[in-house]
């Protein structure tokens, strides 16, 4: 059997003809930049997340830029970000010549929690930006009740977190801005690069709109210096489709999480391979990440692929780690995830006999 990591050609075969009849549409209308499909988008997927306005944008890198930039973020200021996470979260920071401060993680949740952030706040800080791992919301606002004081801005990167939801509040309505991806792979994937940036501010959804737009308050008026951010409109007509699907993808994620819990425990691996687990979080599983014993997870990996059944490492290297950033000291958490995560299959058209066959893969080597 042939496991993937992840099928986008499955997701293909059930709603393929509607994402042809939207591109045929944009197509056939001639506007391809800007119009009523990106304004749409927007209008639909602000009330999904529970936000007043939504602005889209060319990626989920390209937002998490657009946000620093709103906020005047620059050389002298510091950024808190997770060291545990995908390199756009530090390097966005990077880019506009600010410092990045990384933030070890909780070792259930692996995301940013006030007492991992406390210690690291200066008065040089500026901003922070939790990311919600894998797809399990950050504490947003325990997190923006201890920098509202300080009057520090807090980004939600929510790039794999779509859907997700802390009690009643969805992911991209806690904090001042959060940042998504529409890479390709992620829950709410675009057929090309997309992003968004969702804001409960709608003086700041407007500055948005002019810095994706090379900081055009009028037809070749410049306020400021702005960047080419823009989702383009073949992109927002195929994730309005997909948006529709959503809340059922994400049911079949959660189930599929629940299968790899249940195989976990008949096999007798719960104390070595240890699963994420939701509460409090509503987690939307972009991925399902497990720990395995270090000194076993090579041999994991191995037997995975000689198996073919697709799995993958996030992340071997933490940001702190990287050689592009300076940073001395450790944060034990992120590094020992390093050495202890693998990554599953977990799609919604993953089928239960192909978890099944995984794990008993899996078992051979920790049992």
């Amino acid at each position: 059997m042939k496991v993937p990591l992840l099928d986008l050609t499955r997701q293909y075969e059930v709603i393929g003809p509607e994402l042809e009849a939207a591109a045929i549409e944009v197509l056939r209308s001639g506007r391809y930049i800007g119009g009523p499909e990106i304004e749409a988008f927007e209008t639909e997927t602000a009330d999904y997340v529970g936000a007043k306005r939504a602005v889209g944008m060319s990626s989920g890198t390209d937002a998490l830029l657009a946000a620093l930039m709103a906020i005047g973020i620059g050389p002298g200021d510091e950024v808190v970000v997770p060291s545990y996470t995908f390199f756009a979260t530090a390097g966005s920071v990077a880019r506009l010549g600010a410092r990045p401060v990384f933030c070890d993680v909780d070792p259930v949740s692996l995301n940013m929690t006030p007492e991992t952030l406390e210690p690291l706040l200066t008065q040089r800080t500026k901003a922070v930006i939790p990311v919600h791992l894998f797809g399990r919301a950050a504490d947003i606002p325990a997190l923006t009740a201890l920098c509202a004081p300080r009057s520090i801005t807090v980004i939600e990167d929510a790039a794999q977190a779509i859907g997700g939801s802390l009690g009643e509040a969805r992911v991209g309505s806690m904090g001042h801005m959060a940042c998504f991806s529409f890479f390709p792979s992620k829950n709410l994937g675009a057929c090309g690069d997309g992003g968004l940036i969702s804001t409960q501010d709608e003086e700041l959804a407007d500055h948005l709109l002019r810095l994706r737009n090379h900081g055009q308050a009028a037809a070749y008026e410049h306020s400021e210096v702005g960047g080419n951010f823009r989702l383009d409109a073949m992109q927002a007509a195929l994730l309005r489709i997909k948006l529709r699907h959503l809340e059922g993808w994400t049911e079949k994620r959660r189930a599929r999480a629940q299968t790899w819990r249940e195989l976990t425990g008949s096999k007798g691996l719960q104390d070595q391979l240890r699963c994420p687990i939701d509460d409090p979080a509503r987690h939307v599983y972009h991925q399902f990440v497990v720990r395995v014993p270090a000194d076993k997870r090579e041999a994991c990996l191995g037997a995975l692929q000689e198996a073919q059944v697709g799995c993958a490492v996030y992340y071997r290297v933490p940001l702190h780690q990287q050689p592009c950033f300076d940073h001395e000291g450790a944060l034990p958490h992120c590094e020992q995830m390093s050495r202890e995560a693998l990554a599953l299959p977990i799609f919604p058209e993953l089928r239960e006999d192909e978890q099944a066959y995984a794990m008993d893969v899996l078992a051979k080597v920790l049992a």
